[in-house]
């Protein structure tokens, strides 16, 4: 029985290591891919919702507004007046005032998805056709713009797409693990997802045609559906069309300062991929090595081999982080610090922990307001 549990433990560590050397070889070819050529640049509306306060805002969106771009708009949405947000986005609304933007108050709800209640509020100050729903906490590359304009001029695409790394607030440990999943797990994942086929729409960037929204359901389609951008994408693709994935990375601010704000933060995303791919996300736990070869350290009997075992993993794991921060760095307006090795072990317990308690939950937590998945 031990040895039997000893064996498949192994297995399926080795399991995840070939997917973390097969990651780390994805994102070296992502790196390497150039942009398709794009000969127009059409003005785009940048749609961006905002919800208090957060680490860093004004320097995200500060980022929006250097754009290497010829023409586009910046729209701003709070449900509040007294939203801290608010006043964040009008003083660096007043450092580029040449720029075409404007601030949409309106707490007016279109279902339980607030963020898309806020982004059909802002809609009637868009004056462009392609729509890009860019989230508040990232921090953008000069060149994101042309990156997305350049994917969706591209023959049979309908939406376009980014990847987003994680980037910590400060030295705080639990917003470097929070930033680790994004950057050595998820980001591969991606990459590795759409080799086999899959198109997703990453949340956190969505450029899409006026019309195409329209001929989706617009906006108030998703009024109450908590995966909004992957019912979109998938609604994309029943028309034929394609989800492009641009040739540009973003870095999203990680600020949980605590374990109980972090676990909230991502149980809420992990419970949403469960309610769109519970069979993917149950067989996402064979990505995190470290968590299986742990288990080998509780089994009875000779614990030396399998330590050894557990330190080369943790070497591999390690040494994966690190080359695929490097690979990135040139691409992010917003490098990582580097992730500290003894914190990997607790990252893979962590998320092994997160995939098994959304099974056993439906409630999620959303900028303070609980929600239902």
């Amino acid at each position: 029985m031990i040895v039997g549990l000893d064996a498949a433990f192994t297995l399926l560590a080795l399991i995840g290591v070939v997917q973390c050397l097969a990651g780390l070889g994805i994102v070296r070819r992502f790196v390497k891919r150039e942009a398709p050529p794009c000969e127009v640049l059409p003005p785009i509306t940048v749609l961006r919702p905002l919800c208090g306060d957060e680490p860093e805002l004004a320097e995200a969106l500060v980022s929006g507004f250097e754009q290497e771009y010829p023409e586009f708009q910046i729209v701003f949405g709070v449900a509040r007046e007294d939203d801290p947000a608010r006043a964040v986005a009008e003083a660096v609304r007043r450092r580029f005032g040449e720029r075409d933007s404007a601030v949409v108050v309106d707490a007016t709800l279109y279902g339980t998805n607030r963020k898309v209640s806020n982004l059909i509020n802002m809609m009637r100050e868009a004056k462009h056709n392609l729509l890009l729903i860019c989230d508040s906490d990232l921090h953008l590359a000069p060149g994101y713009l042309a990156a997305l304009a350049a994917q969706i001029g591209q023959p049979g695409v309908g939406l376009v797409t980014a990847l987003y790394t994680g980037l910590p607030f400060g030295f705080n440990q639990w917003s470097r693990l929070g930033a680790s999943q994004i950057s050595h797990s998820f980001l591969p994942g991606v990459l590795l997802s759409r080799a086999m086929g899959r198109q997703d729409c990453l949340g956190n960037t969505t450029l899409i045609r006026r019309d195409i929204l329209e001929k989706i359901g617009g906006l108030e389609a998703f009024g109450s559906v908590l995966a909004e951008d992957n019912l979109m994408s998938r609604r994309v693709r029943e028309l034929g069309l394609q989800v492009g994935l641009a040739a540009t990375v973003t870095a999203a601010m990680v600020p949980e300062g605590d374990f109980g704000a972090l676990w909230l933060h991502e149980l809420r995303l992990v419970r949403t991929v469960r309610g769109v791919a519970p069979l993917g996300l149950a067989g996402s736990v064979l990505q995190y090595p470290l968590f299986w070869t742990l288990l080998t350290l509780l089994l009875p009997g000779d614990g030396n081999p399998r330590l050894a075992v557990f330190v080369v993993v943790w070497l591999v794991r390690a040494v994966c982080a690190r080359e695929i921060d490097r690979a990135l760095a040139g691409m992010v307006v917003r490098g990582s610090p580097p992730t500290a090795a003894w914190l990997l072990p607790i990252r893979d317990v962590l998320s092994v922990m997160e995939v098994a308690a959304s099974f056993v939950t439906n409630r999620v937590v959303w900028r303070g307001f609980r929600m239902k998945a």
